[in-house]
C-alpha cells in the first residue's frame, strides 16, 4: 500500500511539475495528476487517495515557483476522486451527480472569488456570470463522463496486471 501511493503521489508530483511550467495544456495536465489519485483509490482504498492528495498537494506548494496548477489540483481536481468514490456508493444515480455537482460548483466558486480575485482584483459582478457557471458545470459533466470511462478502462485493463503481481 505505501509502495503504490508513494509511486502515484511521484507520478502525480511529475505531471504537477510539467502542467507548472508548461502554460498550454495547464489544465489537461492538471487533469492527468488527478488520475494518480483514481489510482490510489482504486488499488489501496479512499484513504490512500487522501494520502496521495495531501502529498502532492505539499510537494507542489514547496517545489513550484508557478502554483496556477497547484492551486487547481488543490482546489478541484486533487480531491475530486476521493469525492467521486465516495458520491458513487450512493445507489440513486441523480443523487451522485447532485452531490458531485454541488462540490463542483463549491470548488468553482472557491477558485472563483479568491484565486481570480486575487490575481485580477475582479472577482465577481459580471454579466455573464451565469453563462460561465452554466459552461464550466457542461464541461464539469463531460470531464465526470470521461473520468468514468477512464476509470473503466483502468479497472478492466490496467488494474488487472497489477494485481496479479
Amino acid at each position: 500500500m505505501l509502495t503504490l501511493g508513494a509511486l502515484f503521489s511521484a507520478l502525480s508530483v511529475t505531471i504537477l511539475y510539467f502542467a507548472s511550467i508548461w502554460p498550454t495544456g495547464r489544465f489537461g495536465l492538471v487533469a492527468v495528476a488527478s488520475l494518480f489519485t483514481v489510482a490510489a483509490v482504486i488499488e489501496t482504498g479512499i484513504l490512500s487517495g487522501v494520502y496521495v492528495y495531501i502529498v502532492c498537494s505539499a510537494l507542489g506548494i514547496l517545489l513550484f515557483p508557478n502554483r496556477t496548477a497547484v492551486f487547481l489540483y488543490m482546489f478541484f481536481f486533487g480531491y475530486y476522486p476521493v469525492v467521486k468514490s465516495l458520491a458513487e456508493q450512493i445507489r440513486a444515480t441523480g443523487l451522485q451527480f447532485l452531490l458531485k455537482l454541488v462540490v463542483f460548483n463549491a470548488s468553482f466558486s472557491v477558485i472563483w472569488l479568491f484565486v481570480i480575485g486575487l490575481i485580477t482584483g475582479y472577482a465577481g459582478g459580471a454579466p455573464n456570470i451565469l453563462l460561465v457557471f452554466i459552461c464550466v458545470n457542461i464541461a464539469f459533466a463531460i470531464f465526470d463522463f470521461g473520468l468514468s470511462k477512464l476509470i473503466w478502462f483502468y479497472i478492466n485493463r490496467i488494474s488487472i496486471h497489477i494485481r496479479k503481481k
